[in-house]
This record gives C-alpha cells, structure tokens and sequence, in this order.
C-alpha cells in the first residue's frame, strides 16, 4: 500500500477512539469513512477555537471545505499545518526554538501579524503579477509564514510549505498564460534558480516549489515586512517515499524530490527539508506541551 491508503485505513480505524466521530462526512459531496461527520473535530481542541477565530476573521478559505470550518478529511496537509504549528503562534520561546533549530543564525522570533506564525502568507504585494491576490486561493501562498531575527540583527522570512499525503503524477502544466507570469522571472539576472529552461519547473511539486521560491526571493527583494533573506522550509514526512522518490519533471536531476529541488538553486542552502516531526522536536521538552506532542505522535508520527 501507498503511504496515503496506509494512512487513510490507520486513522479510519483510530477514528472512533482518535475523535469520537463515526466519520461519513462529506468530501465532494459523497459521505466517506475517512471523513468526520464534525469537521472541527480534525482540529487538535487545545488550538481549535481560536484557529477557527483566526481563519475567518482573516478571511481565509479551507482547503475542500464543506460549510463554515475546516474540512473533515482527515488527511489534509492544511489541517495537519495548523494542528502542528497554531501553538506557536502566542508562543515566542517556542517559535524561537522551531526557527533556531531550523537556522542557528536565529536569535529571536519576530511578531507576523497578530502572532508569531501566519497563515496562508501571501505577501504585501502581489509581487508574481499573478491574477488573483487572496490568501488561499488561486495565487501563491505559503502554508505558513514565520520570521526570525539574525544574530546580525536583519529579520529573516521563513516561508513554510506543509505535505502529508500528497503524491504527484508526470503532469505538463506549461500554458503560455503561466508562462507570461513566471518565464521571465525564472530567466532573469536576479533569478534564484541557476540557468535552467523554465519549462523544467511545470510539474509538480516543482511548479509550486519554483512559485514558492520566486515569492521568498522577491520577499527579500523588496524587504517585505523588513525581511532581508528568506528560507524555504519543506516539511513532508519520511514515510511518503511516493513522494520523496518521484521526481516527475524529465529536465531535472534524478534521486529525490529535495535533490531535484536543491541542484536548481543557486543558493541550496536556502532550501530546508524537514519532517514534522523533526520540525517539533525543540518544542518536545517543554512541560507545557505534553498534550499536542501525545495528540501529534498519535495522529501524525506513527512509527516514527
């Protein structure tokens, strides 16, 4: 079995125990087993109403959302984002912890907006010209957005792209209308990526990597919320080797997805793959978080 159908029948069969839902909600319209019948019960209790608050005083669409709230799937990479990281966002020791351990050159965690973490970031400006500028919804966005202050004294954006089951099929996304939007950014001078033919970037996951990647260096560039560099955090768990192993544009490099990513950047080091586990682990130790720590192994980490 793949790492989503082991995933969807684990959790079918913790669902009862797991959150007291007997499931069949909707997703596309059809009642499923993998579905809570209660959508808000996917967010972990200790962050849900105030996840709930934030999302819609921001104005910020779930993913496959079926009414108000959050999907009931309980495979969603969105919810799963939000149940490991919400914590953090009144939490300045915490978030401090997550980005020095991702980056040593962290000293401080810096506030977003009303918090330490942000949601669905899509920047100040639409810098990528793309036709949309809504969180969420048809333009680049990161899933979350953090910034940590340099032991220099410069703030740093971190942006943070969460996967847990997704996998990719060998799709050809190039249209000549995205490639008016992104062709000449990837080619020109400024380009974070090394002289590579923009068509390689059309297939997923690289297509939202490069999009995500060019929206961290125009960031930098136009020091948005007084950013002056950027990292890209990727955080996918160990156990989806569908997804690690299968690098589905023909024009890059073969090994895994962070191999294929990291050979196309001029500045590698700027993209960070981490699972979620290991992304968590400075805040393990902490007394006052044995409760999502139990709640995220159980759910997220088996076997880890």
């Amino acid at each position: 079995m793949s790492f989503l159908e082991r995933e969807r029948v684990r959790l079918t069969k913790e669902r009862v125990s797991l959150f007291k839902d007997p499931g069949l909600g909707l997703f596309l319209g059809k009642p499923r087993e993998f579905v809570l019948s209660e959508a808000a019960g996917n967010l972990w209790a200790g962050i849900r109403e105030d996840a709930l608050d934030y999302f819609t005083r921001n104005s910020i669409p779930w993913w496959r959302s079926e009414a108000d709230g959050p999907t009931g799937h309980m495979l969603s990479s969105q919810v799963a984002c939000v149940n490991h990281i919400f914590l953090l966002r009144q939490r300045p020791d915490l978030a401090k912890a997550v980005l020095h351990a991702i980056d040593p050159e962290v000293v401080e965690a810096e506030t977003v907006d009303d918090g330490f973490v942000e949601f669905e970031f899509i920047g100040a400006s639409q810098y990528l010209a793309e036709r949309s500028f809504m969180r969420g919804a048809n333009c680049t966005s990161i899933d979350a957005f953090m910034i940590g202050r340099t032991e220099h004294g410069g703030r740093r954006a971190f942006l943070i792209e969460w996967k847990y089951t997704e996998s990719y099929s060998r799709e050809d996304k190039y249209v000549p209308e995205r490639a008016r939007v992104y062709d000449d950014l990837i080619k020109s001078d400024d380009s974070p990526f090394n002289k590579f033919e923009p068509r390689a970037f059309y297939f997923e996951p690289f297509y939202q990597l490069m999009r995500q990647t060019l929206l961290g260096s125009q960031i930098s560039k136009h020091q948005d919320h007084g950013c002056t560099s950027y990292r890209h955090v990727h955080v996918v768990p160990e156990q989806n080797l569908e997804f690690h192993r299968n690098v589905t544009a023909p024009l890059l490099k073969r090994g895994s997805v962070s191999d294929a990513w990291s050979a196309v950047l001029k500045c590698p080091e700027f993209y960070i793959g981490l699972t979620p586990d290991k992304f968590m682990q400075p805040t393990i130790a902490e007394r006052d978080t044995k409760a999502l720590i139990s709640y995220l192994r159980r759910r997220y980490w088996s076997g880890v």
